[in-house]
């Protein structure tokens, strides 16, 4: 039988029962009844667990393998992998030819190519298949719209849970210092997508205790910053950079450090107002004026009092400068309102609802989804799409569903594992 079928398909089906079981039969005429089709398994091993299955006139507890044609299993190796001895089915499009056990027995087989319904297997194909910028961009608005929004509800969730990933790794990584951790993933989001690498490096390298004895000196938090960073080497013309630089041997001297290469900074393509120059002077006034930053955001209560809180303006140098010695129109540079949302959205949202849920804590939690809910729709690419095929979004929380749809599962082709693909899948 020929088919560009995926194997993803047949683990659809068989979690779902979307396939004909009336008088299910092995392909040796054995009865099968599904007691329990068992748990997929998304690592190396059977593809479900812990299935209860009852075959002829015997009840099995064990695990279930899936192929498109049975002699797969030969050709992946599982004859001879100890993880398989416990298959009591194999679930195959086509049973090509007979498997059997390491001792000889054969394996019972259950063929799906004639039990598949003609509808869904057309669908499939044509989700499959489909080239457009999602690939069920002409059924997407069919869905009903509570399966929609109760898919989006928990694409949130999951967003949320990919990014405390890495607040727990980072975490882990200070001994559960939450001050620290904070500062190091706020740091790494300074850098947005082009210098996030460095900018978590050099807070790596400068640990926040450090920066937190010198506060009170916006002259020492810039000359450990930007010294650091490694943009205090070469002698400048301008004295501000001068000044820093002895400031920073000093402190150098004192802490033991040594400055990161200046070559891992980027600024090409960037809008100046987002050289990591800035950025960095920036996120010298942020400290300079905040201490103990994570436990001041656990006190907000609301978006305007962390618009507050971010509301800041770097040292006078920066006012007519966007890189040293390199005068410009005399501007300040406040970090705006878009790029503070995106610092709530990826950092302080994320780390209130992973503090929430690691101390156990319900309100810390509900306040990251209200928050979400109180910040305006993000502005990119992905949600201009969303918008063009008549989903639009009316605060971040809806964006960022819709970035996690389209990034995590439209893009990768995972409808089987979406509640609209399956929706579809009819």
């Amino acid at each position: 039988m020929k088919t560009t079928m995926q194997e993803s398909f047949l683990h659809f089906l068989w979690r779902s029962r979307r396939f004909d079981a009336k008088n299910l039969h092995t392909t040796q005429n054995q009865s099968i009844e599904i007691q329990q089709v068992g748990e997929q398994n998304t690592h190396a091993g059977p593809d479900f667990f812990n299935a209860r299955l009852r075959i002829g006139d015997t009840i099995w507890a064990g695990n279930v393998e899936m192929h498109l044609r049975s002699s797969e299993w030969l050709a992946h190796g599982h004859s001879t992998d100890p993880a398989y001895d416990n298959v009591v089915l194999h679930v195959v499009l086509e049973e090509d030819q007979p498997i059997l056990r390491a001792n000889g027995e054969r394996i019972p087989c259950l063929e799906l190519k004639t039990r598949i319904p003609p509808k869904l297997l057309e669908n499939y194909e044509r989700l499959e298949h489909e080239q457009a910028w999602i690939p069920c961009e002409h059924f997407f608005r069919q869905v009903p719209d509570i399966v929609r929004l109760n898919w989006l509800d928990r694409l949130m969730i999951e967003r949320l849970e990919l990014k405390t990933t890495a607040i727990a790794e980072v975490l882990q990584a200070t001994e559960n210092h939450w001050e620290e951790a904070f500062y190091r993933l706020l740091a790494r989001n300074f850098g947005l997508k082009v210098n996030a690498d460095p900018f978590e490096a050099l807070a790596r390298s400068l640990p926040l205790l450090t920066l937190a004895k010198h506060k009170s000196s916006n002259v020492q938090v810039e000359a450990l910053l930007f010294g650091q960073a490694g943009f205090l080497e070469d002698k400048h013309k301008d004295e501000w950079p001068n000044e820093l630089a002895r400031e920073y041997r000093h402190l150098a001297h004192k802490y033991g450090l040594k400055p990161l290469p200046v070559s891992q900074w980027k600024f090409l393509r960037l809008r100046p107002a987002s050289f990591p120059t800035v950025r960095l002077a920036q996120f010298a006034a942020l400290v300079h004026q905040s201490a103990h930053l994570f436990s001041k955001i656990l006190e907000t209560k609301n978006l305007r009092e962390l618009e507050n809180m971010f509301d800041l303006r770097p040292s006078a140098y920066w006012h007519n400068h966007f890189q040293f010695d390199k005068p410009s129109i005399k501007r300040e540079k406040p970090l705006g309102r878009d790029f503070i949302h995106l610092i709530v959205i990826n950092t302080i949202i994320p780390f209130l609802f992973h503090y929430g849920k690691k101390k156990d804590l319900d309100e810390p939690q509900k306040r990251a989804l209200l928050l979400l809910e109180e910040l305006p729709p993000e502005a990119n690419t992905i949600v201009a799409g969303w918008s063009k095929l008549g989903v639009p979004a009316r605060h971040a929380f809806q964006t960022q569903a819709l970035i996690q749809l389209k990034t995590r599962y439209c893009d990768q082709k995972r409808c089987l594992e979406c509640a609209v693909g399956n929706a579809i899948l009819k």
